[in-house]
């Protein structure tokens, strides 16, 4: 299990990078965009962010799972990756949609490293 628990991290971090990178690439654009790597970083992180949680209870480590935690990145994951999804074919995305999305991704990653 520590393996698959390595492997799923790495790819939880790649899928952190694409949905960042897509971001803050875009940051000077005049026009915003969701590119296709955006949505695939955010699908990743949702798909592995559950799978790292059923590593956890399924190697008896469950008991160190904050589910309160888990439940608000959860939350989180799943607003960003509905509205990359439903901007990602867009022309144009809304700046406010766009900063959201940049906001939670951070907000995610402050909440993985501070909440103890």
């Amino acid at each position: 299990m520590t393996v698959l628990r390595i492997i799923l991290l790495i790819l939880h971090f790649l899928g952190l990078a694409a949905l960042l990178g897509g971001f803050l690439y875009t940051m000077s654009d005049k026009v915003k965009t969701f590119s296709a790597g955006m949505m695939h970083g955010a699908l990743t992180q949702l798909v592995t962010g559950v799978a790292l949680v059923g590593v956890a209870y399924g190697s008896g480590n469950g008991d160190h799972v904050d589910n309160g935690k888990i439940t608000v990145k959860l939350l989180v994951a799943l607003v960003i990756a509905a509205l990359v999804i439903l901007n990602r074919k867009k022309d144009s995305v809304p700046v406010p949609v766009w900063g959201i999305v940049g906001g939670l991704t951070i907000l995610n990653v402050i909440i993985a490293v501070a909440w103890r």
